[in-house]
């Protein structure tokens, strides 16, 4: 079982910043590939792939964030961030994270968080 919890939603101003956090936790031998989503519409509406990160590093942007946000990871903390720099109302969204877990030799299953609303006010 993976369990995906995230925090830092919030209101921020546009042109500021604001971190989110995802903490996946689930069996010790798996590691976990872990992608941010928005909803700019809400849950159950289209959704976007915001960034991902590998679990041997390699990250993935979408093209509106690019060179503004960073995503990133504490393994000790088994959590990752997404970094929001420069921030636009149309970044407004709820975002969730998603955490697929890896291991060759074992099933370690798949989850998502509930989601953080994130809201920027022109």
């Amino acid at each position: 079982q993976v369990d995906v919890v995230e925090s830092g939603g919030g209101s921020v101003q546009a042109g500021g910043t604001h971190r989110l956090s995802c903490v996946v936790s689930g069996y010790s031998y798996c590691s976990f590939d872990v992608t941010w989503y928005r909803y700019p519409q809400g849950l159950g509406s289209q959704r976007e792939l915001v960034a991902s990160l590998t679990d041997d590093g390699r990250t993935t942007y979408a093209d509106s964030v690019k060179g503004r946000f960073t995503i990133s990871r504490d393994k000790e903390k088994k959590a990752t961030y997404l970094q929001m720099n420069s921030l636009k109302p149309e970044d407004t969204a709820m975002y969730r994270c998603f955490a697929q877990g890896k291991n060759p030799d074992y099933h370690c299953g798949s989850g998502w968080g509930e989601g953080t609303q994130v809201t920027v006010s022109s």
